[in-house]
Parts: C-alpha cells; sequence; structure tokens
C-alpha cells in the first residue's frame, strides 16, 4: 500500500481520546425534533443514512494502533460495517414531552458506543406526546469536532447529493508502509519549521495565560458522576444579532454573557457570589465544513467573562477581550494543548488533573447551524438541540446552535439528589431565567436588581 494511503488520527483527535477518562464517555451529538406526522420506520431511516453517507468515509471506519516507531495511530475500514449495526430505533417512555426525549438523549449519550465497530450511533425515537418523531445522532469526540458533525448532518438531510460508498479496503499498510509514511510526515513538519513561531505566538495568544484569572472557588466545580440532565431555551437568532451588532460584538458574545448571567443567578441562589467566570470556548481552526475531512480542528480560548453588572457593559466587554485574542491561526492552542494532555494519560495523572483543575467554570460551544430549514425523509425538521460531554468536575456546561431562525441552546448538569417535584419546579426556574439573559431587550444598560450574597473565597 501507497504511504499516501494512510489515514492518521491527528495528535488533536488523540488529545480527544486521551481525555476519555471520566465516567461518561466523551461522546458528542444532536437530537434532530421533527414536526407532527406520521412514524418513521427502522428499516427506512437505515436505508436513508445508508445511502446519504456513502461519501462519509470516517462513518465506516475504525482507530487501529500502529507498531512502536509507525507513528500515529490510523484508520482503517471496518470489514465487517453494516449501517443497521449503528441504527435503531425505541420509544419515548412515558409520558413522551420535551423533558422525556432530553431524558432518554442524556442516558444514550453517557452509554459508551461499542469499541469493536466505528463510533457512531442514529436512533429513531418514536410515539413523542405531540404525535412527532426525533433523531438521535451521536459521535465519540475522536471521530469528529463540532463543525465536522454539522458537516455529517448536511449529508443526512434530504436534497444531498447521493456519493456511492467507496468499495472497503481489503488490506491494511503493513509496518514498512506505515514507518515510511511516518518518516514522510516528519519530514514535511520540519520543512514548516519556519512558520513554527507565528504558529506558537497564535496559540499562546488564544490561550493568553497570565491575562485570564484564576476560576474563584465555588461550587460550579465539584465531582461529575455519570448521570447527566439537560434543559433547553431558545431565542429568535435575528434578535440576537441585532443586539450584538449594536455593541460591536458576535452572537457569541452575547451567549457568553448570557451564560453568566445564568451561572451569577445561580450561585446566588446558593449565596454564593463570584466576580467573574471563566468560561472555556472552543475556536474551530476549520475554513469550512467537510465530511470528507472529519477529525478535530479545534482549541479553545478561555474568557473572564463578568458576572455582574449592565448587560451591554459586559457584552462589549466579552466582545472586547475575544476580539483582541483571535488571530488568522484560529484553533493555534491545540498545538500546545495536545502534547501536554498527552504526556499527562500517558504517566496516568491527567484524570486527578482534569477532576481537580481550577482553571475554568464552565464549557460553552457555538455552533452556527444550516441557516434554511431542513427536512429528512420528508419530515421538516424543526429544531436541532446539541448534546456535548461534561468532563471533569465541571458541574455545568453549555451548548448553542443556530438553525433556520432561532438560536436554540441547552444546558447540562450534573443532577442532584433532589425529590423529582423539586427538581421539575427547579428545571422551570432555570428556563426562565436562561429565556431572560439571552432575550435581547435585557441588553439595555440597566443595572442587575439588588441582591444579598457571600462572596466565595478566592473571587477575582
Amino acid at each position: 500500500m501507497h504511504p499516501s494511503m494512510v489515514e492518521r488520527a491527528s495528535s488533536i483527535d488523540l488529545m480527544e481520546l486521551a481525555s476519555d477518562v471520566g465516567p461518561a464517555p466523551l461522546q458528542v451529538g444532536a437530537v434532530l425534533r421533527f414536526g407532527a406526522g406520521r412514524k418513521l420506520t427502522h428499516e427506512e431511516v437505515s436505508e436513508a443514512i445508508e445511502a446519504r453517507t456513502g461519501g462519509v468515509r470516517r462513518l465506516r471506519q475504525q482507530l487501529m494502533p500502529t507498531p512502536v516507531g509507525c507513528g500515529r495511530p490510523i484508520w482503517v475500514d471496518d470489514a465487517d460495517f453494516k449501517v443497521s449495526h449503528h441504527v435503531r430505533a425505541v420509544s419515548c417512555p412515558a409520558p413522551g414531552d420535551e423533558v422525556s426525549l432530553l431524558a432518554l438523549a442524556a442516558e444514550l449519550l453517557t452509554t459508551a458506543l461499542p469499541s469493536d465497530s466505528p463510533l457512531w450511533s442514529a436512533t429513531l425515537v418514536n410515539d413523542l406526546a405531540d404525535s412527532s418523531c426525533a433523531l438521535v445522532v451521536l459521535f465519540h469526540h475522536v471521530l469528529t469536532d463540532g463543525m465536522g458533525g454539522l458537516a455529517v448532518l448536511a449529508n443526512l438531510v434530504d436534497g444531498a447529493p447521493a456519493v456511492p460508498a467507496r468499495p472497503s479496503a481489503t488490506t491494511v499498510p503493513g509496518r514498512w508502509d506505515l514507518a515510511r509514511d511516518a518518516a514522510a510526515s516528519r519530514l514535511r513538519t520540519l520543512a514548516h519549521a519556519r512558520r513554527a513561531p507565528a504558529v506558537l505566538r497564535a496559540a499562546w495568544g488564544e490561550l493568553a495565560p497570565g491575562s485570564v484569572p484564576k476560576a474563584a472557588r465555588c461550587s460550579l466545580n465539584r465531582p461529575v458522576g455519570r448521570r447527566r440532565r439537560f434543559v433547553t431555551v431558545t431565542a429568535p437568532l435575528e434578535k440576537v444579532r441585532t443586539v450584538a451588532h449594536a455593541h460591536g460584538a458576535s452572537v457569541n458574545d452575547v451567549v457568553l454573557a448570557a451564560v453568566g448571567s445564568a451561572l451569577d443567578a445561580q450561585l446566588a441562589a446558593h449565596g454564593e457570589h463570584v466576580d467573574a467566570f471563566v468560561i472555556s470556548v472552543p475556536v474551530s481552526g476549520r475554513s469550512q465544513e467537510s465530511a470528507s475531512d472529519l477529525g478535530n480542528q479545534v482549541g479553545v480560548m478561555p474568557v473572564a467573562v463578568p458576572a455582574t453588572g449592565p448587560r451591554s457593559e459586559r457584552v462589549e466587554v466579552i466582545a472586547q477581550m475575544t476580539g483582541a485574542r483571535k488571530s488568522s491561526s484560529r484553533g493555534a492552542s491545540a498545538i500546545l494543548l495536545a502534547p501536554g494532555f498527552r504526556i499527562l494519560a500517558t504517566i496516568g495523572i491527567l484524570k486527578r488533573c482534569v477532576d481537580h483543575q481550577l482553571l475554568v467554570h464552565t464549557f460553552t460551544t457555538n455552533l452556527r447551524g444550516p441557516e434554511d430549514p431542513i427536512s429528512f425523509l420528508g419530515r421538516r425538521v424543526r429544531q436541532v438541540i446539541p448534546l456535548s460531554a461534561l468532563s471533569g468536575n465541571v458541574a455545568v456546561a453549555f451548548a448553542v446552535m443556530s438553525y433556520a431562525d432561532e438560536l436554540a441552546g441547552d444546558r447540562r448538569h450534573r443532577p442532584r439528589r433532589h425529590p423529582r417535584a423539586h427538581r421539575a419546579h427547579r428545571d422551570v426556574g432555570r428556563r426562565a431565567q436562561l429565556r431572560r439573559v439571552t432575550d435581547p431587550v435585557g441588553c439595555n444598560g440597566s443595572n442587575e436588581p439588588p441582591r444579598t450574597t457571600r462572596r466565595t473565597p478566592g473571587g477575582a
């Protein structure tokens, strides 16, 4: 086999794989909610996915380790691959409402995908209370990042061009092929050595060590188990854009301000307060979505988001911080992070480090989804809810995605042991708080209402 045929996991892919050390697997995905109509069947969903993902070769591959000295692990075709092994149908538990659907999605997300086959699944959920259905699509993070997942989604929907599947390779690269390919890869790296200083400067600027305060101690950082709970909220995308543009900000800056308000309200309910929340924001290194080029191309940017003050001022402060940190080499911070994570994993202390980190309070992901409504097997997709993982000692995190004219977000957290009635009441309160802070009318320059809280030691 010619070395050019070797498909390797990237250093960032391996960082994601090494980071899978928590009680729940490092899996991501989305819930596609359809409008009311007839039930979809397991057979037609399987046939559609098989026909529409033929060009997404990574969905038919497994990660295989290589011998010592032969470079990073490689992706090889699964000789026993069948789409039907990855697609199943279930009924939504009673009463079939959004809470039930999200509880089912959380259970699927926290159940490890079988390691002996390509790491993805699609679950058709029928019997929702409004006579609709949903499709829960999951990937292990080593397979792709958020933008890669959107590229796969673009191949699934009606109207996507059909690409026939390439025949599976009957052989895998031998040791000599792998060694030659690894040597060629190292030579290519040396050939680009002159770019290293600029890329390292971009990586350093994205992380901004020293300029972002240490995450103040509070109840947001605590041990996280396997169980998850999702709460969703929506906002009109155009209104959020209007507010962002009025303050020289991006939609993501408004989202971060909303997250800061939501977290401040949560701490206030427990008598706590910090001056700023350190939020880890993924930064994609992709110039465009491509289902033929999956894997992970993403770095991170920690942002200190003010907890209080006039909302308009907080949006402007966040916009200034994020604007100053952006560079032409987006996602460059992964160059520094990936080797560090892999070293910590190799010596067996990565789990301890992420379980006791004091660098960030939460993670917030924001993806730009399809601008026009999409459909699947003739059923209009009315909402796309992003799903992502919790890790380490981060007990609350947020994922936001635009779709058509709507901005949809979910808040995922570790459920506490409260009676069911108290849990339901608390979730309704969280929904109301998120709607309030994402409502652009809230960015009017008015001060937050006064309240009495205790300051958590270590506040910035």
